[in-house]
């Protein structure tokens, strides 16, 4: 079991950029593969960016590719999501999730997941 709470959503204007957070509580932080997902109104829930245990390797959805990077601190047990260069279709919920086995770009794969903050892009 592996509890997630995400931080540092906020409004933002095209252009410009935000970090979120994502901490997590209970079991071993370093065992789980961690992603970002987002979810804009009427749409569904669709994958950004996975980051490997060990930080060794990430993958991004096309659509942020070079423009947002996910990182993270097994030490702090923190995974991050810098958003750079942010357009108004990057609004929606953004969610962190976790999973023990799986290093997907899938929602169903996702074991864990917080409870989501909004990022509002503006033009």
């Amino acid at each position: 079991q592996v509890q997630l709470v995400e931080s540092g959503g906020g409004l933002v204007q095209a252009g410009g950029s935000l970090r979120l957070s994502c901490a997590a509580s209970g079991r071993t932080f370093s065992s789980f593969a961690m992603a970002w997902f987002r979810q804009a109104p009427g749409k569904e829930r669709e994958f950004v960016a996975a980051i490997r245990r060990s930080g060794s390797s990430t993958y991004y959805a096309d659509s942020v590719k070079g423009r947002f990077t996910i990182s993270r601190d097994n030490a702090k047990n923190t995974v991050n999501l810098q958003m750079n260069s942010l357009k108004p279709e990057d609004t929606a919920v953004y969610y962190c999730a976790a999973d023990p086995v799986n290093f997907a770009t899938v929602v169903a794969k996702y074991d864990y997941w917080g409870q989501g903050t909004q990022v509002t892009g503006s033009s």
